[in-house]
């Protein structure tokens, strides 16, 4: 048989095992598919629809008609009405809103000078991306009123909290934890059951009295105190070389951590039951990680993504331990303020650990 020939064997020995090999042959074209109409779809960089909140003091008919105009631009979308200045600050910290409107009592009084702001904007400056979007609202027109007549231009004050010099490091240093993890935490756990099979090691653990329940339990634990360890590592050096502070309790940090590093464990360990081989298992790993990057609000302020992107995101768990590590990390929240991600943790958890138990099987086929 001449070289070319040998070459067309081989060549067609592997399309072949391709084929055979369903998981990967879906890959060929699901993968790119299903990426480039998400990504498509929920990419957006015109940031709409911000969570936002307005304290309206004055109460006169101007005042709602530019709350009105405000809403109009579409940049904002308002789901609460409080009564002052620090309940927007609240909404603030517990990461309801990312910006607050607040027009004081003598609102129109001081529309008609120009020494004096009428308006102020409280904006989440632990997104850079949301300030830029508050200098946009702040050029807003809006009429002075019939006394004076005419419009004016930006009567806005704006006040950035939680990273008020507009640092990128800030704002990317507290999610890149989480995508570290992901990436990490599952490839450890993706390829556990997979390599036993390939090394052989199945048939020893299939005479041994171990349960299903605590095989996957025993495979999860050492390597929560490898994620644990990770994860200071990387606060640690983006304190030390990005000077970023932790603004709220050490230990609540750390138990944002733990809950994340459990699910994706978990989620791997599901991904070790499916997948044939250990490259199925790298493959479906990666296949993981990309969504949740762009649906996270890891790269993108998550309240401008279309609603069902959003969908999407909150079923994933990097979207719930980034709102976690920020509040903590930026905005020195408490942990029990942000009880719906620490919930949501939980039950990713359980179901993936649980369906990873009932799939598993201690026979070889």
């Amino acid at each position: 048989m001449s070289s070319i020939g040998r070459i067309r064997a081989i060549a067609s020995k592997e399309l072949k095992q391709l084929y055979r090999d369903r998981p990967s042959f879906a890959m060929v074209a699901g993968i790119p598919l299903f990426m480039i109409i998400l990504f498509g779809y929920a990419i957006n960089m015109d940031v709409r629809n911000l969570q936002a909140a307005v304290a309206n003091q004055s109460g006169t008919q101007l005042s709602y008609e530019i709350i009105a105009d405000l809403q109009a631009t579409q940049i904002i979308r308002i789901r609460h009405y409080v009564q002052d200045e620090h309940e927007l600050k609240k909404l603030l910290d517990e990461g309801q809103i990312k910006v607050g409107v607040y027009i004081p009592p003598d609102f129109e009084r001081r529309l008609q000078g120009d020494d004096r702001r009428a308006i102020q904007l409280l904006i989440d400056g632990s997104d850079p991306t949301i300030g830029r979007v508050a200098r946009d609202i702040s050029r807003t027109q809006i009429n002075r009123g019939s006394s004076q007549g005419g419009s004016i231009t930006g009567p806005f004050e704006i006040r950035t909290y939680y990273n008020p010099e507009n640092r990128s490091a800030v704002f990317i240093v507290p999610a890149v934890s989480g995508v570290i993890l992901q990436l990490t935490m599952v490839l450890f756990t993706a390829i556990a059951l997979v390599r036993e099979r390939e090394h052989g090691n199945m048939e020893m653990l299939i005479s041994t009295p171990v349960r299903r329940h605590e095989l996957m339990i025993g495979k999860i634990l050492p390597f929560i105190m490898i994620g644990l360890i990770q994860a200071t590592i990387i606060f640690t050096t983006g304190f030390l070389l990005f000077d970023v502070v932790i603004q709220g309790s050490v230990v609540d940090l750390y138990l944002a951590a733990l809950l994340f590093i459990s699910a994706v464990l978990a989620l791997g360990l599901l991904i070790s039951t499916i997948a044939k081989n250990q490259f199925q298992s790298m493959q479906m790993t990666l296949f993981t990680l990309l969504p949740p990057i762009f649906l996270s609000g890891y790269m993108f302020p998550f309240d401008g993504m279309p609603e069902v992107a959003q969908w999407i995101g909150r079923m994933l768990p990097l979207t719930h331990y980034i709102a976690l590590v920020r509040g903590v990390v930026l905005r020195g929240a408490h942990i029990e303020q942000l009880s719906q991600h620490v919930y949501a943790l939980l039950g990713f958890f359980a179901v993936f650990l649980l369906v990873a138990i009932l799939r598993f099987k201690k026979k070889l086929d």
